[in-house]
């Protein structure tokens, strides 16, 4: 007979393993099925190894500024096959003990490529050529994302996308980073730091679009001191092998192409939904033209008890959001009635050097939505513990809603640029989330010397009261 489950989950990324181990806590019979190594591309191939080369580039950033904290040392020497292998160690161990820890679970992992067919039923095609069957009787679909890829540009000898290049085992000397979002400037900024000469090229006319500008302009002044050359509002058109291992991109613009020799591109232009393996026939699941899994706020998709989430549907492509989903489709499926996620409020974080971290909108974005908005910044070289760490570039930006009296009132927007601002979002998004005022945050006592003082500052300051503005 088939094996029976409450849950079937395709995909072992953070949002179905998420969900797994969740459901098991509720008292949930689960199986998982993944195709490749469980972590998903977060582990395996993105947050969790990026994160380990920053945290390398950050060490390098450290010893070659030493001497100005009183500590005398060489030249730093990057041996990058070293940070590789260190990188790799990380990821195993945390693979390692995720899947020991839900094997204790008693979660079942069946390894081969899911795909669903109608009443719920999942066929599992195996490496060795076998199937299996497995019906649940709820299924949640999170086989996760890809990277996006430009004709011309498929991964290949220079040429590389996310996947590749947390491969290398070396600093390429000249790297030109294609796309200007979250993941190319925490590249550009990766190997900058690490001693490359680093151009990134955006076709939109700044990069990172969507974040606040005041917070975006820091990390722009802020790459422009590593000599990061930032080029916008610029096409990629081709590139040619030089035939020693790199290769020449060609951009501009038709009237006015330019060229640029490089030893290895990094393509980051996003990434796309993963459905290809899903199969899908006879059931209700609706896959729109982009490829994402159609759902509703419940994670729902058109099929009875079935679900999808993570990076397979269109929502904020964040491991942490994975989770959210998994917990909301949880809930759901025990009859909880959870509430729905507000995706526009979640965290966002970018580690690069400077970091950037916000919940809610920006100011432009909160004026556009129609908000009359009382804002207040401050800077990181105010802050004592800034000064302390020699971490002087960056903000933190408060936007609330003007009460008719003018005096500032509910938070809509917390976002910061600066150091360790990703581990300092916490109170921010709290105070985003659950609709609190400005008065009430302000009464929040913040550790002196801290960071997270700036903060405190910011909300203080628009009570129209401060310490230190």
């Amino acid at each position: 007979m088939d094996e029976q489950y409450d849950l079937v989950v395709i995909g072992g990324g953070p949002g179905g393993y998420g969900a797994a181990l969740y459901a098991t806590s509720a008292g949930l019979r689960v199986a998982v099925v993944e195709k490749d190594t469980m972590g998903g591309t977060c582990l395996n191939r993105g947050c969790i190894p990026a994160k380990a080369f920053l945290e390398t580039a950050a060490v390098n950033r450290h010893v070659a500024h030493a001497a100005e904290f009183g500590i005398e040392s060489s030249a730093p020497v990057v041996n990058f096959s070293v940070a590789q292998a260190r990188k790799q160690k990380l990821v195993d161990g945390i693979v390692k003990g995720l899947v020991g820890f839900m094997k204790s679970k008693k979660i079942t992992l069946v390894e081969g490529t899911g795909s669903l067919g109608p009443n719920r039923t999942v066929t599992v095609a195996h490496a060795d050529g076998s199937t299996s069957t497995l019906v649940g009787t709820n299924v949640l679909l999170a086989a996760g994302s890809v990277p996006r890829t430009i004709p011309g540009f498929e991964p290949s000898g220079p040429v590389m996308t996310s996947d590749e290049v947390l491969m290398l085992s070396y600093v390429p000397a000249r790297v030109a980073v294609v796309g200007g979002g979250a993941i190319g400037c925490e590249f550009a900024s990766t190997f900058a730091d690490l001693g490359a000469q680093v151009t990134i090229l955006e076709g939109l006319p700044k990069i990172l679009p969507g974040l606040d500008a005041d917070v975006a302009n820091v990390v722009v002044r802020s790459f422009k001191k590593k000599n990061i050359d930032i080029r916008t509002g610029v096409k990629v058109m081709g590139h040619t092998p030089n035939g020693a291992g790199g290769t020449t991109v060609h951009f501009g613009s038709d009237e006015a192409p330019e060229h640029l020799e490089v030893d290895a591109v990094v393509v980051s232009i996003g990434r796309r939904p993963f459905a290809d393996h899903l199969g899908l026939s006879g059931t209700s699941v609706a896959v729109d033209q982009r490829g994402f899994v159609q759902v509703d706020e419940y994670c729902r998709t058109g099929e009875p008890g079935v679900y999808a989430i993570g990076d397979l549907i269109n929502t904020p492509a964040l491991a942490h959001v994975g989770y959210a989903e998994a917990i909301l489709v949880t809930k759901h499926i025990l009859g909880e009635q959870p509430m729905p996620i507000r995706y526009d409020r979640v965290p966002w974080a970018i580690y690069c050097h400077p970091e950037v971290a916000f919940a809610g909108p920006g100011e432009e974005a909160a004026r556009e939505a129609g908000h009359d908005v009382v804002v207040a910044k401050h800077q990181f070289r105010s802050n004592s513990r800034a000064q302390i760490l020699g971490e002087l570039d960056g903000l933190v930006k408060v936007i609330a809603k003007r009460n008719p009296d003018g005096t500032a009132g509910q938070v809509l927007g917390v976002h910061m640029v600066g150091p360790w601002v990703t581990e300092q979002l916490s109170g921010g998004y709290l105070a985003v989330n659950w609709e609190a005022t400005v008065a009430e945050v302000a009464e929040f006592i913040q550790p002196h010397p801290s960071l997270t003082e700036l903060f405190g500052e910011t909300m203080l300051s628009l009570t129209g009261r401060s310490l230190n503005a």
